[in-house]
């Protein structure tokens, strides 16, 4: 009778260690899942962003090129503001310099009026 029951809690053992290697292999399988599902998921995400930039980028470029017309009229508007102002200078700046000088080392005293 021992060598019977000695088996039977041999044959539970066996099959205990077996049912851990199946739950083992499941554990690893369903990580193995999980990192595949993670990548797939990184890519797919990938794929997206890089989609969108080029929506993206085609959309700022098809809504720009309106824009670039008008920033290269104001800056052919503003070059010439500029020119404008450094003739302008050029013109009446030794003159501005000449009345400041003279505003300044000219002095005309006044004795100032004391009421008390």
């Amino acid at each position: 009778m021992a060598a019977q029951s000695s088996a039977g809690i041999q044959t539970l053992l066996n099959a205990e260690q077996e049912a851990q290697k199946i739950v083992q292999k499941a554990r690893e399988y369903r990580t193995k899942r999980v990192k595949d599902a993670r990548s797939e998921a990184q890519k797919e995400i990938e794929e997206y962003r890089q989609q969108k930039d080029q929506e993206y980028n085609s959309f700022e470029k098809e809504h720009t090129s309106g824009n670039k017309a008008a920033e290269e009229q104001a800056d052919k508007d503003t070059q010439k503001q500029l020119d404008e102002i450094k003739q302008i200078g050029t013109k009446t700046g030794p003159q501005v310099v000449e009345d400041l000088i003279k505003a300044v080392m000219t002095v005309n005293p006044q004795v100032p009026d004391r009421k008390v």
